[in-house]
């Protein structure tokens, strides 16, 4: 064989490999993620989750590293127990070092279960909880910060809490 003819075949197989990475990272964008960041991009300006009538409650971090953020929660939204992609009944936002807020993910919350958003199964939460609320269903979606340990995980280990320390 030539070395042109080696050459081409290089070529020719590295095209494929990066056609091949490129259909494995189409495949790996969550439908989910994309319609909760279309429809709920607003709340990016902390200041519209709270003409929207969301409150904040204390950053919640895990017990064994990582955390969730902020969650500002929508009262009305938790009472209600309709599951709408543009209704988040929480948005969570992780505290930055310069005393900003950045949109991260939001969760999904009902008491009517067992709960699923587009095909994907909401967590159950017994109470008493650390919220004081009776038993739910949850669906975190981490549309905005990616997730190693899922789309869907509670905790993340790429958020922390620590810049509340200062605020």
């Amino acid at each position: 064989m030539s070395v042109h003819n080696c050459n081409r075949r290089l070529i020719a197989a590295s095209a494929l490999a990066m056609l091949a990475v490129g259909a494995v990272k189409a495949e790996t964008v969550n439908p989910l993620a994309e319609k909760v960041r279309a429809a709920d991009s607003r709340f990016e300006d902390v200041a519209v989750a709270k003409a929207e009538g969301y409150a904040p409650i204390p950053c919640a971090s895990g017990l064994t590293g990582g955390a969730m953020g902020i969650h500002y929660v929508n009262a009305a939204y938790l009472k209600d127990d309709t599951v709408d992609v543009a209704k988040p009944e929480a948005v969570m936002y992780e505290p930055t070092a310069d005393g900003t807020l950045k949109l991260i993910a939001v969760e999904y919350i009902t008491s009517k279960g067992p709960a699923s958003l587009e095909g994907h199964l909401f967590n159950f939460n017994t109470a008493p909880n650390r919220y004081g609320l009776g038993p739910f269903y949850e669906l975190h979606v981490w549309a905005w910060k990616q997730n190693p340990t899922g789309a869907f995980a509670d905790m993340n280990p790429n958020v922390s809490c620590d810049a509340m320390q200062g605020m």
